[in-house]
């Protein structure tokens, strides 16, 4: 028996018929679109009390552990003679659980711009990303970069504006403008602080051991760089939800320079303990 193909002529019909219905949905669609990307906000959950959802549900007791998020990283800045120094591991972890080792927490914002991520993995990078969407818009409206103080509000605005809907960011703003260097840290309750050293995440305090001992602002820019690599590769030891590689970008007049891509803290590890006449074993 003979197998006839079906006709698909009813395809070219349908779209004849729905062109101009399209082309004018279409376009309200790309319109729609566009006006997204101005507004600081997103479409919620539809819940009774969105803002405060966490809190209710955590109340409730009916999902107890659920929103006890248990996450972990080393993220370093400091401002130095040269610039700044922006220095991070690149663990994903959830409590014991390693979800990745090659997460990229350095987002690049603009070429004078860098931000960090330290919290939700999602959360940090979802608004960092929005962020250097904003950064561009103003460019293009004011024909001049955004300073690093305007970028850094600009974040904290929407941190402090979705206060009590679950964020969980500790992000640095690190940048060169016509002031020089700025380095700001933004945490998920808007605050905002200006500063010359920051280390943020839970390995944090083993970085500030290495980084408080070794930090003076007139270092040359190897020595900068040596002191972040170090100071992310002692907290990675000694913190289990650290680890993976050691990324250091150099911030500068010109713009940023990535100074060591991926350096694996197991080399690192053996590398420093030769230097200390030990095997790594030790």
């Amino acid at each position: 028996m003979a197998v006839v193909a079906p006709s698909l002529d009813f395809l070219g019909a349908k779209s004849s018929l729905l062109g101009a219905r399209g082309a004018a949905r279409f376009e309200e669609e790309e319109i729609a679109a566009l006006e997204m990307l101005e507004r600081e906000e997103f479409p919620l959950a539809p819940v009774p009390r969105p803002m405060a959802f966490n809190a209710d549900m955590k109340a409730a007791g009916t999902a107890p552990g659920l929103f006890d998020f248990k996450h972990g990283t080393t993220t370093l800045g400091f401002v130095f003679q040269g610039g700044i120094i922006i220095a991070v591991d690149s663990r994903a972890s959830m409590g014991s659980y390693i979800g990745s080792q090659t997460v990229k927490k350095v987002i690049e914002i603009n070429d004078y711009l860098l931000g960090t991520m330290a919290g939700g993995a999602a959360d940090c990078s979802f608004w960092e990303r929005h962020l250097a969407r904003m950064c561009r818009l103003y460019e293009l409206r004011n024909k001049e970069r955004i300073s690093v103080a305007g970028a850094s509000k600009l974040l904290a605005n929407i941190f402090f504006n979705y206060r009590g809907y679950g964020l969980s960011c500790g992000t640095m703003v690190a940048g060169w403008d016509k002031k020089g260097p700025s380095l700001y840290m933004v945490d998920d309750t808007g605050a905002r602080v200006l500063g010359n050293v920051f280390s943020v995440g839970s390995g944090s305090t083993y970085a500030f051991g290495v980084l408080d001992t070794g930090y003076k602002y007139d270092l040359s820019l190897e020595d900068a760089v040596e002191l972040g690599r170090k100071s992310i590769y002692h907290a990675t030891h000694r913190d289990g939800a650290s680890g993976g590689v050691v990324r250091v970008y150099h911030v500068h007049a010109d713009g940023w320079t990535k100074k060591i891509a991926g350096e694996d803290v197991n080399e690192l590890h053996y590398m420093y303990a030769a230097k200390k006449g030990m095997v790594g074993d030790d």
